[in-house]
Formats: C-alpha cells, structure tokens, sequence
C-alpha cells in the first residue's frame, strides 16, 4: 500500500457504509408475508465498534429502506443512518454538516453502480473484492473480502492500523 493512501487513511474521521453487497453479501431474503431478513457479519461489528472506541464516526448510506438494517445500526450506536437514497452524493453535504466531518476526511465503502458518485466526492473509495467492475476500476482500494465476508472489518482494520503508524 502506498504513503498517500496510508495518509489518507489514518486522517479518515468517518466510515460510510453501503448495506447490500457490504454489510451482507448482497442476497434478500423474504419469509412468509413479507418479513426481510439480511445476514450482517458478527466481525464487521465488532470492527465497526472499534472504530468507533477510537473516535471514527460511522455513516450508512443505502439505496434501499430496511427496518433490519436501522435494528442493526442501532446494535452498533451508528448515528448517522441514511436509507431510501437514490443519488448518495446528495447526502453528503447533509452528512457532513450534522457531522462537523470534511468529505475529505470520509471513506466510504461500496460495491455497485450508486456508489460510485460518493466515490467522486469523499477522500477514499474502496469497494469490496466481489463489487461490480466499474466499482473496483474508480476504487482507491479493493478489499480482499467479498461483501458481507469480513470486508468491513478488513478496512476497520487497515483504519486503525494506518492511525498507529502514523503515531509512531
């Protein structure tokens, strides 16, 4: 990994999550009368709270509505959750507003065509091994793990590393 992209990340303040191919590896599950379920990553969420313990806000920012997903947001205490989004970009300034946090100073974590305009406006793209070509080609960074594998976690972790060697 080069220096710039080290930089950048030790100075993230905040991590924005997409849901679906991120936080899950992508499939909907609909039981009987309609009930969603989704399967999240017991490691992202442990990685998600460490970040947090190290003072690194949390955002999610998906295309679709989930009541699971907002249960899930509230288990992690993420505060910033923004759902049924169609053009991410235009939550941005929103978010960084509320937030007090510079798009400059944001990663935002995706997989699909609707990622990619946060990609254009925030200090660092990363898009998860399994993310769509056009993702991976405009990502800074592509995880090893595919979405909903641990690839959340793989970033909390490169975070938290690149904040500790920048200390050094």
């Amino acid at each position: 990994m080069n220096k710039d992209l080290r930089s950048k990340l030790a100075s993230t303040e905040m991590l924005i999550l997409d849901v679906d191919g991120v936080l899950t590896d992508g499939r909907l599950f609909y039981g009987s009368g309609g009930i969603e379920m989704k399967a999240f990553n017991a490691h992202d969420g442990y990685g998600i709270k460490t970040l947090q313990q190290q003072g690194i806000s949390i955002a999610i920012v998906s295309g679709r509505t989930s009541d699971i997903v907002e249960k899930r947001a509230h288990e992690l205490g993420i505060r910033f959750l923004y759902q049924n989004v169609a053009q991410k970009n235009k939550v941005l300034e929103e978010l960084s507003k509320e937030s007090g946090i510079d798009p400059q100073h944001m990663v935002h974590v995706g997989d699909d065509l609707p990622d990619l305009a946060l990609f254009q406006h925030v200090g660092l793209g990363i898009a998860v091994a399994d993310a769509r070509l056009e993702v991976r080609k405009s990502a800074d960074f592509i995880t090893k793990a595919k979405g909903g594998e641990g690839a959340v976690r793989e970033v909390c972790e490169l975070l938290l590393a690149s904040r500790l060697e920048q200390q050094e």
